[in-house]
């Protein structure tokens, strides 16, 4: 099996290389005290550096490169130069690993941010042409962000079928009750719409109960209840939100794919956006690790560089080994998305969601050690990158309901 990129996506990865390091790493800086600023001073909103980074990129064709080859259709021409065209799993895998290396500021840049890009493979994959137009397009444009509404704090939901908010089909209406929290998104200015995943037929089987739905978040009966912090960090200006719906209407048009067929879209859509997720984890590591030696080589402690004290050396050894085998679990299993669809790359899928955020938070943690007292402030990246690595055991699933289905669909083999 050849993991080797293709030509198209080596000339990507040195166009989208060229551009982190060329427009959004002298800036990145800048931009984050903006940001921080506004929101320290009330208001929550996006820095014009966002802007202009974003017009930049999509004058170089550098837009919506996370659109998956066959689900392109007019988005080819529309929306994107390069990218526009579709890219397989495999080929957008090293775009991500460079974009996570840009201070969490790339994927926002080229369009290819969290939840967006799952909300718009959901669109691409099950809307209807007018929900589509209505949303997918401006999604496409960059000119609305969206948020993705699926934990509820009142319940487990590492057990997705625990949920308890609801989606019922009155009539030529959807009727929707409860609450849901880290809905990543409903902080920023620009978020207009929300897939929400509700209980809405509690007579059928446990996979089958479940409805996704679009919200407009300007519908009466929706309320931003709060935006939460993550290890004390706010995200601004996307926010993680609690958010409540209080017999919110929307009409029945707005379900997607149909009643009962929540599970469905969810599996379609989180495979693909797993391997994003690690790739870009796998950028962060392999920054940590290079800050690392460039701090150990620099930095002298009783009469040696500190790459050489202690187990240093040894530490480096094993991180070096552990980003180079996380990285070919992440290609394997997107290589088997691409091969196969997301129920032949289900072990795959969850193995990297396992070892990949354990993998970049072990690297990033001894980046911070070598360090010191200046690894735990903001002027490096390592602490905002081993919260992120922190957070995403529990984004998507946390470890122990991964480790569960590998271990299932592996005892399964001899049953």
């Amino acid at each position: 099996m050849d993991f080797s990129p293709s030509p198209r996506a080596a000339e990507l990865a040195a166009l989208v290389s060229a551009f982190v390091t060329e427009e959004i790493e002298p800036v990145a800086a800048q931009y984050h005290r903006d940001v921080a600023a506004a929101r320290e001073a009330g208001r929550w909103e996006e820095s014009p550096i966002m802007g202009e980074l974003r017009a930049k990129a999509r004058a170089q064709g550098l837009w919506n490169l996370f659109l998956p080859a066959g689900h392109e259709g007019p988005y080819a021409e529309r929306y994107g130069t390069h990218g526009g065209a579709g890219l397989s799993n495999t080929d957008y895998a090293p775009l991500a690993e460079i974009m996570g290396r840009a201070t969490f500021l790339a994927p926002y840049v080229f369009n290819c941010n969290a939840p967006d890009t799952g909300n718009m493979e959901v669109l691409l994959k099950y809307g209807t042409p007018e929900q589509q137009e209505q949303w997918l397009d401006p999604l496409l444009d960059g000119r609305i962000r969206s948020a993705f509404c699926m934990t509820e704090p009142s319940v487990a939901s590492s057990d997705a079928t625990n949920m308890a908010a609801t989606a019922v089909i009155d009539g030529d209406e959807v009727v929707i009750n409860g609450t849901k929290w880290f809905s990543t998104g409903v902080g920023h200015p620009d978020c207009r719409i929300l897939v929400f995943m509700g209980l809405s037929n509690t007579e059928a089987d446990r996979h089958h109960r479940h409805t996704m739905v679009l919200v407009p978040i300007d519908t009466p009966g929706v309320k931003v209840e709060r935006l939460l912090t993550t290890m004390h960090v706010h995200d601004e200006p996307v926010g993680h939100g609690e958010v409540s719906f209080t017999d919110v209407r929307v009409p029945a048009a707005n379900v997607l794919l149909g009643e009962g067929r929540a599970f469905e879209i969810a599996q379609g859509r989180l495979g693909p956006g797993r391997v994003h997720h690690c790739m870009r984890l796998i950028g962060q590591a392999e920054l940590a690790l290079e800050l690392a030696i460039r701090r150990g080589v620099s930095r002298t402690a009783f009469g040696k560089p500190l790459v050489k004290l202690g187990g240093n050396p040894e530490r480096i050894a094993d991180a070096r080994i552990a980003i180079d085998q996380a990285r070919l679990l992440v290609l394997n299993a997107a290589w088997k998305l691409d091969t196969g669809g997301p129920l032949q790359a289900l072990s795959e899928v969850s193995q990297i969601k396992v070892i990949v955020p354990n993998v970049a938070q072990q690297v990033i943690d001894m980046a911070m050690q070598l360090h010191g007292a200046g690894g735990m402030t903001d002027d490096f990246p390592l602490a905002a990158m081993w919260t992120n690595a922190r957070a995403l055991r529990l984004a998507d699933g946390p470890d122990e309901v991964h480790r569960g289905l590998v271990a299932r669909l592996e005892i399964g083999k001899h049953l």
